[in-house]
């Protein structure tokens, strides 16, 4: 039988070699400790409301294109209005060790628990359109968005304006969004402060039509029943003010006439209500956050300083500024 030769010193430098390149090729195949893509891109877990209103279809489709645009890696779940699924969601994205987690919250409150699995995790979390009213400042770095309150008293404003003369009692319905929801919350909290300033102006009918066009018919159907006499109809979206054209329609009034209608927003179909003559107001909320998300994403990963709450530029709308505005609008 042949005895085997004892290996020699350059086999053995071969073959540490080769152990030391198939390691390092297996690491290269999986993500990092840090989370990021096997590319090496950001990775964004993103956790959004739902699909409830062209509001936030146009949300969605801003944040999917500036992430490709970016070069970011996002993965994205639609929570269908629950909170329960966005804490599903943002707890998948903690396994799957993302570099960051941005989600717009259903509801204000409930979300302390998550947002510390997240923290304990080193992974910095950051609120879009929507925030949550924990005390705890350290479970998430910044919030993208509107200040609600303030287009809520933009529309109060307004209204007290053209009521001023009023010779009587002017009778308001109000179609308030997703209960618990931020946008809901300080819309009714900034209009009802700017129309104190009139005591004729009296909300007779507050009630959730959930953002949607079908809550909004609904509701305002049951408003028409409830009160004969409806002067103005405040509604906390374009969605649900399309949606209560229909039943003021039906009840064989003319709206934007019979029945003043101030909404937020500026989605096309609100801005071509508004331009028709169907509404009378509406108090922008731009949902194009997509440019911003993913610059914040980027500082905040890279460890930066940013700021605690970036607003975005918007505006109001009337009718003669609607039809100026219809043709180059984006969303």
């Amino acid at each position: 039988m042949r005895k085997m030769r004892p290996p020699t010193a350059a086999w053995r430098a071969t073959a540490v070699l080769a152990s030391v390149l198939l390691v390092g090729s297996v690491a290269a195949c999986g993500n990092s400790d840090t989370g990021g893509a096997a590319d090496g891109k950001l990775t964004l877990g993103f956790s959004q409301v739902g699909a409830e209103s062209g509001w936030r279809t146009a949300n969605t489709t801003s944040i999917k294109d500036s992430a490709a645009a970016a070069g970011i890696e996002l993965k994205f779940d639609d929570a269908q209005q629950k909170q329960e699924n966005q804490i599903k969601a943002i707890r998948n994205y903690i396994q799957q060790k993302v570099d960051v987690i941005a989600f717009s919250p259903v509801v204000e409150s409930g979300w302390d628990t998550v947002l510390k699995e997240a923290r304990d995790a080193g992974i910095p979390v950051i609120l879009t359109d929507r925030s949550v009213d924990s005390a705890d400042r350290s479970l998430y770095k910044s919030f993208i968005g509107s200040d609600f309150v303030k287009e809520g008293r933009l529309a109060g404003e307004w209204l007290v304006e053209q009521k001023k003369t009023a010779p009587g009692p002017v009778s308001i319905v109000e179609l308030q969004g997703t209960t618990g929801a931020a946008p809901a919350n300080d819309r009714k909290k900034g209009f009802a402060e700017a129309i104190a300033a009139n005591p004729n102006l009296k909300i007779v009918a507050s009630q959730s039509g959930d953002f949607t066009r079908a809550g909004g018919k609904q509701v305002m159907e049951q408003f028409l029943k409830a009160n004969p006499k409806i002067d103005v109809l405040f509604a906390h979206n374009d969605d649900m003010g399309l949606g209560a054209l229909e039943a003021i329609t039906a009840a064989g009034k003319v709206p934007g006439r019979d029945i003043t209608i101030i909404t937020v927003d500026a989605v096309k179909d609100g801005m071509q209500a508004l331009a028709d003559g169907k509404f009378n107001f509406i108090a922008e909320c731009s949902p194009l956050l997509g440019p911003q998300l993913m610059d914040l994403a980027k500082k905040v990963h890279a460890g930066e300083e940013v700021p605690a709450r970036i607003e975005t530029e918007e505006t109001t709308f009337t009718s003669e500024q609607a039809k100026a505005a219809l043709p180059n609008r984006k969303y």
